[in-house]
């Protein structure tokens, strides 16, 4: 745990601020008896001997490295990962209403095919935010990037459901490490006041990968030329679809290894003061490019534990002792999630990320089945005899018309992305969260009333646009609400609860869409309602300090 200096205590050995050649006074602060020169003319030997004594706090070092071209590099770079996480989990919907052919699928096999990668994602999620707060953030990205992208390469290949079933969760393992540990990362290098807008455009490449995943399915899976034998295994155009989807997430790996630093923060927190005060050199070098300033010196407020002391490693004991007590410490964040004044804001994120989570994966990674249903009927729940029908037809030639749909409904998650950046730091997410699941709510039962085509197109556009919200919301409140040495375990934690939910909604819904399509739908509706009035009890955290 990080040593933390009491507020006096930093102020009464806080030195002097040095900005140049010669010391002269340029601001007394009365209130802290803190003088500040002016860079421009301080004496090198007294700023040498001044900022000897300068320690700063990790929001401090942040704001001396500023803002600029790092950052927006920063974005683009895990910008670039969240996409290949949502391509990768979203695949699967677009494929679904073509494989199911090829894969001999029923409709409760789709369901589990839907959910394979949430239990994935559940196994790996907080196996992956536990190892990024004791091992490091930029190293468990590289792992879970390339496992997801590896095997889900590989899924392609499979003859069979079972197998294509399990590479799908081994690539689920992945996903679940890179998600919650991307914001997790991103969010220790922003300045304060910038934190929540960034984090919102860090969100919004979620709507890119859609995007992409829609795009790819829409050119490719309907084209004829994409379809020729390797073997006995029939490659139809699906099966390229699969491949090109795990081409994100392997270029991701590359560059989090070859081009961006480990976590300055995380680096704090280990002890690890020169290997920080680098990573800050680059944020400065690159956001002062061609601005002529030169780096202030100082040192950091780090842990008192050095590199090597943070975690008792036992060389003692049997394999079966030493697997307890890993299990034994890996429990360790979640009891301290659940006590004290972390306890409320954690139940009240359970509850969320149950209920979004299940409504949202349990309705969206069915869209494109759901309109190939209302291509007949014009509503998705009209003709519950009309799936028995279409398992009994041919997947091809493939309509183009569902991926067009759903390239439309994935577009339209850019009103609501451009919303949060533009509202986060100002309103906040709390407030931000509530709205939007209480109108995602009113929009999924809608669909359910509507009886044409055009209206359950406009009303999932308004769901998608409207859902976006919540998620950029609870990504910038993960990131708020929790200490550093918990953050990447609590979303680690609450990605795999809503997994747990995700697995629930997709079977659910592979099980009751052809009996009583109703049921899932109003029970979507009723879910998201709830979430909305709990997330009312979330404490605020508009433009908080990382701690």
């Amino acid at each position: 745990m990080a040593r933390h200096m009491r507020t006096g205590d930093v102020e009464a050995r806080r030195p002097l601020l040095l900005t140049g050649d010669h010391l002269e006074p340029d601001e007394l602060d009365s209130d802290e008896g803190e003088i500040i020169f002016d860079r421009s003319t301080s004496n090198p030997k007294h700023e040498a001997g001044r900022n000897a004594q300068r320690r700063l706090t990790y929001e401090e070092a942040v704001e001396e490295s500023g803002f600029g071209l790092f950052h927006w590099l920063l974005l683009v770079a895990c910008g670039w990962a969240n996409a290949s996480d949502a391509v990768e989990i979203l695949c699967v919907s677009f494929l679904l209403p073509t494989a199911r052919c090829d894969l001999l699928l029923s409709s409760s096999d789709m369901g589990l095919l839907t959910a394979s990668i949430f239990l994935g994602m559940m196994v790996g999620g907080y196996m992956w935010g536990y190892l990024a707060d004791h091992r490091g953030r930029r190293r468990v990205l590289v792992v879970s990037l390339t496992i997801n992208g590896v095997f889900g390469g590989l899924a392609s290949m499979a003859p069979w459901f079972w197998l294509f079933l399990l590479l799908r969760f081994i690539s689920g393992i992945g996903v679940g490490g890179s998600i919650p540990v991307i914001f997790s990362y991103f969010s220790e290098f922003m300045p304060r006041l910038r934190r929540g807008a960034m984090i919102s455009a860090l969100a919004t490449f979620w709507m890119a990968g859609n995007i992409l995943a829609a795009g790819l399915a829409w050119l490719v899976i309907p084209r004829t030329w994409a379809h020729f034998s390797l073997g006995t295994l029939d490659f139809q155009s699906w099966r390229l679809f699969v491949v090109l989807c795990s081409i994100p997430s392997l270029t991701s790996a590359i560059i989090f290894r070859l081009l961006l630093p480990e976590s300055p923060k995380f680096l704090m927190e280990v002890g690890q003061e020169k290997e920080a005060i680098q990573v800050f050199k680059l944020m400065f070098k690159l956001n002062m490019h061609g601005k002529g300033k030169a780096f202030p010196e100082f040192g950091l407020c780090t842990s008192s534990k050095p590199k090597g002391e943070q975690e008792e490693t036992g060389t003692w004991g049997s394999c079966s002792e030493r697997l307890a007590s890993i299990l034994k410490k890996g429990l360790v964040p979640i009891k301290q999630m659940f006590n004290g004044s972390l306890k409320s804001r954690s139940i009240t994120l359970l509850i969320i990320f149950y209920c979004i989570s299940f409504s949202y994966y349990g309705l969206w990674m069915w869209f494109p089945e759901l309109f190939k249903r209302v291509e007949a009927s014009g509503s998705p729940c009209a003709n519950v005899s009309l799936p028995s029908q279409l398992l009994n037809q041919s997947c091809y030639p493939v309509k183009t018309a569902v991926y067009m749909e759903g390239f439309v409904i994935a577009a339209s998650n850019l009103p609501g992305n451009i919303f949060t950046i533009l509202m986060m730091d100002s309103t906040g997410g709390k407030a931000l969260l509530s709205f939007s699941l209480v109108v995602s709510s009113l929009s999924v039962f809608l669909i359910y009333v509507v009886q044409t085509k055009a209206q359950s197109l406009i009303l999932s556009c308004v769901f998608s646009g409207v859902s976006v919200i919540a998620w950029n919301a609870l990504d910038v409140l993960g990131a708020e609400l929790y200490p550093t040495k918990l953050r990447s375990s609590a979303l680690g934690f609450f990605t795999g609860v809503g997994r747990v939910a995700a697995i629930t909604g997709n079977i659910v819904f592979g099980k009751l869409v052809d009996t009583n399509c109703a049921v899932p739908v109003l029970l979507v509706s009723a879910l998201l309602l709830t979430g909305g009035l709990v997330a009312l009890l979330l404490p605020q955290t508009r433009q908080t300090e990382l701690t």
